[in-house]
């Protein structure tokens, strides 16, 4: 167990490098001027590599997981904005030593089954996050999901697709954000 913590740890150091990269490319096309019709796709795709990176700052409870065969389950609860660039973004990516797979879900998963729940809603029912049980981190869109309590909103500003955490939600379901990607959010509830 030590030395599964230890390649974690290793993993982790190097996923900071992988992100500040990608957020430098990120932060590079976003600048570039693009039509309206070409910026819906790029921000799907902007909003793909986010939450994949995610995954590399944020430490699961134990036992949220799932068995170590288990993959790592990324679900789309409802409408799927991000079309196939997500399946792309993660295509070959382990997470925790398991496979990260996309689930498109139209209703409410079975408690243990999705590591991260990903809306496109602001109305992101509260109650929900209870019943999905812990370790589960809900991604959404905008600040309403955070009032509502999602763990992290998409918000675009000035074309630029950034995020923000709501900290306390986080962690009444066990998960721990790192402080690198706490620096890097726009905005951070306590």
């Amino acid at each position: 167990m030590a030395q599964v913590i230890r390649i974690e740890v290793i993993r982790n150091r190097l996923s900071q490098i992988t992100l500040r990269v990608c957020l430098a490319l990120l932060l590079a096309l976003l600048s570039c001027p693009s039509s309206a019709a070409s910026e819906a796709p790029l921000e799907s795709q902007i909003q793909a590599v986010f939450l994949l990176n995610f995954t590399k700052f944020i430490e699961w409870p134990a036992g949220a997981l799932g068995a170590s065969y288990s993959s790592f389950n990324i679900c789309i609860l409802g409408s799927n904005p991000f079309g196939a660039s997500l399946d792309q973004v993660v295509a070959g990516e382990v997470v925790y030593g398991r496979k990260v797979v996309i689930q498109k879900i139209d209703r409410e998963p079975e408690a243990g089954f999705c590591q991260i729940v990903f809306t496109d809603t602001q109305d992101y029912d509260a109650k929900l996050l209870s019943r999905l049980g812990r370790g589960v981190l809900t991604v959404g869109i905008g600040h309403g999901f955070l009032r509502n309590g999602g763990m992290i909103g998409f918000v675009l500003e000035n074309r630029r697709v950034s995020f923000e955490i709501n900290r306390p939600a986080a962690e009444s379901a066990g998960l721990v954000i790192s402080s690198r990607l706490l620096a890097v959010a726009k905005a951070v509830t306590n």
